[in-house]
């Protein structure tokens, strides 16, 4: 159980600001949490050893949000392919102009043969994940999903098991695995060394990678310009009146936005790269040489 005394309850409204954003909250707060997280004072001690209410874990607003998101993209598709026209509206021609470039840019140009069964997948991987990106520079949100780990590596094993079941199912589990271990042309004496490194290549080291480095891109820029917000704002109005102080403040709440702006591009960054990674694992799974 995460440290008893972090976070205020929701019941209470309690805002949550700084690094509170990151810790998950329950949407409908157990008893049992509610004792253990006092809008003041400490937690009983009891707390430490209390096991987790399940609604307390599964029912939060950040899981909130990853719903709202795959909510969002699932409509977005509905609404730009909607009676489509031989002349596309501007709403078809974004839909069309977006599909075409996840189904022509990435699948076909990096699974090539049989790359059509995997564009439904990339497609809803991309939009789900820009999306949950986005929401850290939306005014009512101002938190991205993928801040928080388990996301991440959610949607990393996923892609994980989708490259992994296409390869044995292209090859046979055996072949597969020798496929994915055993380069070609490598001196007999190296496979004591690569077939190891292989293996944490191929089945341990994609996977962590591949969530974290969207998790970290997404926690480090919300971090930063929360960072520069709350501290701009505390020293533009600090009680203690020093110029030097006001004009820092100032400074850096206008440094702010250009972070922010940074932001969209790390987004849009991020949800590509995810996508192109895994129809790059998809590709070499298939491939019939390593």
């Amino acid at each position: 159980m995460a440290n008893p005394t972090m976070g205020l309850t929701l019941l209470e409204g309690a805002p949550s600001f700084g690094v509170e954003a990151f810790d998950s909250q329950p949407l409908f707060p157990s008893a049992q949490w509610q004792m253990c997280h006092p809008f003041e004072g400490e937690a009983p001690v009891e707390c430490a050893n209390l096991p987790a209410v399940w609604s307390d874990v599964w029912i939060t607003n950040h899981i909130l949000m990853a719903i709202i998101g795959a909510a969002l993209a699932i409509l977005f598709w509905l609404i730009v392919s909607h009676k489509p026209k031989v002349v596309p509206s501007k709403r078809q021609w974004a839909g069309e102009y977006l599909y075409n470039m996840l189904r022509n840019g990435i699948a076909r140009e990096i699974i090539g043969e049989g790359y059509q069964k995997f564009v439904p997948w990339l497609v809803a991987l991309f939009s789900f994940i820009i999306i949950n990106n986005l929401f850290g520079s939306f005014f009512l949100v101002m938190f991205p999903t993928f801040s928080v780990i388990g996301f991440a590596w959610g949607l990393a094993l996923l892609s994980w098991l989708l490259y992994n079941i296409v390869g044995i199912r292209q090859h046979g589990f055996f072949k597969y695995v020798k496929h994915m271990i055993v380069p070609g042309d490598v001196p007999g004496p190296l496979l004591i060394l690569i077939i190891p490194l292989e293996f944490l290549s191929n089945f341990i080291i994609r996977p962590i990678t591949l969530g974290l480095r969207l998790f970290a891109n997404l926690f480090a820029g919300h971090l930063l310009i929360m960072i520069f917000v709350v501290g701009g704002s505390w020293l533009l109005l600090s009680s203690e009146q020093i110029p030097i102080y006001n004009i820092a403040g100032g400074l850096s709440l206008a440094i702010s936005f250009g972070l922010f702006a940074l932001e969209l591009l790390v987004a849009y960054l991020q949800a590509y790269i995810f996508t192109v990674l895994t129809a790059q694992y998809v590709a070499s799974a298939k491939a019939e040489t390593h």
